[in-house]
């Protein structure tokens, strides 16, 4: 990884290396829809850096129970399945540990003061440097696929949560009288599929880390097909033949 964010026109961001945090602790959180979304979002950035000292820790936002296409689990099966394999690729990744909120069904979530509450809450006891999250904005990506109705919705309360909710004591105030908590200011926010990112992760020495992490949601892509582990490898490869994980990249003035 280089030290510097530059951008380069031929290949769009050039990798770089994680901020400097001064005195603050390296401390991350990937806010994801659905258990298997912290990885193909931010997998390689996430071991990446827990190996330069970050804490890394996923928040799962959503039950998971309906991503399968097998027809013989149920939901009440497949949640706790889900959280496993989420477990394991997290430990795989190095990542600190994964939290689940409780309370949103898979495909149903919606922006509302529960949903906010509990993802400030998680800011507000982590206390974290950067936040990863999925991008909230664009209904298409690559013009290609429809960014999910739950990854939106994710991407939006997190940013919400980052500003103004968890800096702002007045906001969820119980939090600070009855919890303990503390209001928390987030510096960066780190945004997977956006078309247009300003910043990236050179994963090429790690893509085959990634890949395993993702392998642990049999659930999702079983042993993992020929065709799945195409797609894959070529999803985050990039024209100079390394892999990068790219992201919209928000520097809070204050």
């Amino acid at each position: 990884m280089t030290s510097a964010n530059l951008e380069d026109a031929s290949t769009g961001p050039v990798a770089a290396g994680p901020p400097d945090t001064g005195d603050a602790p390296k401390v991350a959180l990937v806010v994801a829809a659905h258990p298997d979304d912290p990885d193909f979002g931010a997998a390689g950035t996430a071991h990446l850096w827990s190996k330069l000292g970050w804490d890394f820790y996923y928040l799962v936002c959503t039950d998971g129970s309906k991503g399968t296409e097998d027809k013989t689990l149920t939901a009440e099966q497949l949640v706790p399945m889900r959280q496993k394999e989420q477990r394991a690729a997290a430990q795989a990744l190095g990542v600190k540990d994964v939290l689940f909120l409780e309370g949103h069904v898979d495909g149903e979530l919606t922006h509302g003061r529960k949903l906010l509450g509990d993802v400030v809450r998680v800011i507000r006891q982590l206390k974290p440097y950067a936040v990863f999250t999925h991008e909230p904005s664009q209904l298409f990506h690559r013009n290609s696929f429809v960014n999910h109705a739950d990854h939106r919705t994710t991407g939006l309360v997190t940013i919400d949560a980052v500003y103004p909710a968890a800096r702002d004591r007045w906001n969820f105030p119980e939090q600070i009288d009855d919890e303990g908590l503390e209001a928390h200011k987030v510096k960066e926010i780190f945004i997977w599929g956006n078309d247009n990112p300003n910043f990236a992760v050179d994963i090429t020495d790690v893509v085959e880390t990634k890949i395993q992490a993702l392998l642990r949601h049999t659930s999702q892509f079983g042993e993992g097909s020929d065709e799945f582990l195409k797609f894959v490898r070529e999803r985050w490869k990039d024209k100079d033949g390394r892999y990068y994980e790219r992201y919209l990249r928000v520097t809070m003035a204050r």
